[in-house]
């Protein structure tokens, strides 16, 4: 897994609590922490997928797009993390019955770990990670 994924959780849960109002760019980096060219390009991938809408100039900013329970933590992996379970082997002896197995055998097993993190996430929307944000207020 990889930062725009907790990066892009974290912009959606900004734009979610301030629904009427754009937000910018620089205020969701200044909340999460980040340069904000990073969050841009994050920004950018949710946009591209319909997860949020822009409006540039003046007063502009980015908004959501969908319903706070249209959008689930599985959705936002699969943009921003897919795949990133696999694991990377070195180029191995492929003389050898380990070298030669190792890749195919670690990738069938992630891969049935990605399916079941799948599952996992898809319970969680950005609806209750917003209200979870709020009950620790």
């Amino acid at each position: 897994m990889n930062s725009d994924f907790t990066l892009a959780i974290h912009s959606l849960t900004f734009l979610a609590l301030q629904p009427d109002r754009m937000s910018t760019s620089d205020a969701i980096s200044e909340s999460a922490g980040v340069h904000p060219v990073r969050i841009r390009k994050v920004l950018s991938l949710l946009k591209k997928h319909g997860f949020i809408k822009s409006k540039e100039g003046t007063g502009g900013g980015f908004l959501f797009a969908l319903d706070l329970n249209d959008i689930n933590l599985w959705d936002i992996y699969k943009i921003t993390s897919e795949g990133a379970l696999q694991p990377k082997c070195p180029e191995s002896n492929a003389k050898c019955i380990v070298g030669a197995n190792m890749q195919n055998v670690l990738c069938s097993i992630f891969w049935g770990a990605e399916v079941h993190l799948g599952e996992y996430l898809k319970d969680y929307t950005i609806k209750e990670i917003v209200d979870l944000i709020n009950k620790e207020k």
